[in-house]
């Protein structure tokens, strides 16, 4: 997103309250700094991006590709978000910075590839100590030479990139739209078939790029166990300080969790859901100002985003009091059975629906069981009907990587309509949800809802739960919960 400027903005880079520069402290500013180069080297990771940059010159031979990773967010007037960059530029360069872009021009046997980004701060100029992108205000930059030599790819100036985008023809190029209104003014979209809202050459490199990030390489695997062992290590965390004899705020609890995941990597991976007793109901519940009860039930959906942008996301459900009830066992042994079936049924060649159905055919029988059913399971299950759906909500699971919900824009006969390969990383994560206003479910069900969510990787032979360091069996749940405590807290380190 282009930076957010007004008529009284300056342009100097300095903000309405910085003080006036007089001529005397300008002068001393420019002398006495010594330079220093950066001891950097190719990361190990370097030959894997290459390897999906030549993937994607191969299905756009003779094209330029332009991949940007988008600016810093306003997060409130002169203030920004902690940038993260864009998960399809980080996918094909490895670079963190904002304002880069990737563009990859054809070159008769494929493509040459330019990463264009902002350098460091020139000593030849006030930018460094004047400037809000100066070393002084964010810290030492790469040199071109620098970041070329990490990441094993041809760099230039980022005040090149005007010139070069306006020298692309429209119907030779395509851009990923969306991540830098900059990029998108300055490539005239091809007067041509559109398809959600772009024009369709676009929306196809998107979908290309989603595409080739359904199948994990071996390091990106090892990435996602990292960001998962992570997590492992937050829940740990808030069982640790979590009471069983009295209640404590989700914020709370939420903010434990993101202390491991801004230690143990880079942040969370997205916005924590910490749902104590009826809040365990709402899906998206990420106000997390309610409070902990003993007796009820806590569910934890969270994940951490390791240093490589690769994220976990995993759910348990807590008895807050460190057993669970006759009846909130009955509902999370459902749960789990559903999970089970699902994990068990995931191989190569397995359709993505077929899981969805294995999953929820469980959780159909074992509302039938619970009386709450008006049909019968296999009524409740045929698609014109899947009134079973009132209380489990949402599928079975989705893809994970670099982005918690991934490969979000590959097309639906691949993904949700597609078969499962070698190599995918997805979440199974069923649940039961009984909300506290409805009528049709006996009242001491109202306000329980239970989600069990791991992430699994799918190999030649089924499936490895590649968050097992977290117990998903009530028994188990409760003799980890009693351990964590009588562990009591610690710190990450």
């Amino acid at each position: 997103m282009a930076e957010k400027r007004t008529d009284t903005t300056p342009t100097d880079g300095t903000e309405s309250h910085d003080p006036d520069f007089p001529e005397a402290f300008l002068a001393f500013m420019r002398q006495g700094w010594r330079d220093s180069t950066l001891p950097v080297g190719p990361r190990p990771e370097v030959p894997n991006y290459a390897k999906r940059r030549a993937a994607l010159s191969a299905a756009f031979a003779g094209e330029t590709l332009v991949i940007p990773t988008g600016g810093e967010q306003v997060r409130a007037n002169d203030t920004e978000y902690r940038f993260r960059p864009g998960s399809d530029f980080v996918y094909l360069t490895g670079d963190h910075a904002p304002d880069s872009v990737l563009v990859l021009r054809p070159n008769g046997s494929g493509h040459d590839a330019v990463l264009y980004m902002r350098p460091r701060s020139s000593r030849d100029n006030d930018e460094f100590f004047r400037s809000r992108h100066g070393e002084l205000w964010v810290g030492r930059r790469h040199t071109l030479t620098e970041k070329s030599s990490e990441l094993g790819l041809p760099t230039a100036d980022l005040t090149e990139l005007d010139a070069v985008l306006a020298d692309l023809a429209p119907g030779r190029t395509r851009v990923l739209r969306g991540f830098d209104a900059r990029v998108d003014a300055a490539v005239r979209p091809w007067d041509g078939p559109r398809a959600e809202g772009q024009p369709a050459r676009d929306r196809e490199l998107a979908i290309a790029v989603s595409e080739l990030k359904l199948v994990k390489d071996e390091w990106e695997i090892a990435q996602l166990q990292d960001a998962v062992d992570a997590t492992v290590r937050g829940f740990e965390d808030v069982a640790r300080v979590l009471p069983a004899d009295r209640g404590v705020s989700e914020r709370l609890l939420e903010g434990i969790f993101a202390l491991r995941a801004r230690h143990d990597g880079n942040d969370v991976g997205y916005g924590s859901i910490v749902g104590a007793g009826e809040h365990a109901t709402i899906l998206h519940w990420v106000h997390n100002h309610g409070t902990t009860r003993p007796g009820e039930l806590l569910l934890m959906d969270m994940g951490v985003e390791n240093r490589h942008l690769y994220t976990a996301d995993v759910t348990r459900v807590l008895p807050v009091g460190g057993r669970f009830t006759a009846l909130q066992r009955r509902v999370y042994d459902v749960v789990y059975a559903s999970q089970q079936a699902g994990i068990e049924a995931i191989r190569p060649g397995v359709k993505f629906k077929d899981v969805h159905l294995t999953c929820m055919r469980v959780l159909a029988e074992g509302l039938a069981d619970l009386g709450l059913l008006p049909v019968s399971v296999d009524e409740a299950m045929d698609e014109k009907s899947t009134i079973y759906r009132r209380w489990t909500l949402h599928g079975f699971g989705h893809m994970l990587g670099l982005d918690v919900h991934d490969c979000a824009n590959a097309r639906k006969e691949v993904y949700r309509d597609g078969v499962l390969g070698e190599g995918y990383v997805l979440t199974v994560e069923p649940g039961l949800y009984f909300q506290p206003e409805d009528e049709l479910v006996p009242e001491e069900l109202r306000g329980i809802g239970i989600r069990i969510e791991d992430d699994v990787l799918v190999t030649a032979t089924g499936a490895v739960n590649l968050s097992a360091g977290l117990p998903r069996s009530a028994d188990e749940v409760e003799s980890w919960l009693a351990e964590q405590r009588e562990a009591g807290p610690r710190l990450p380190g």
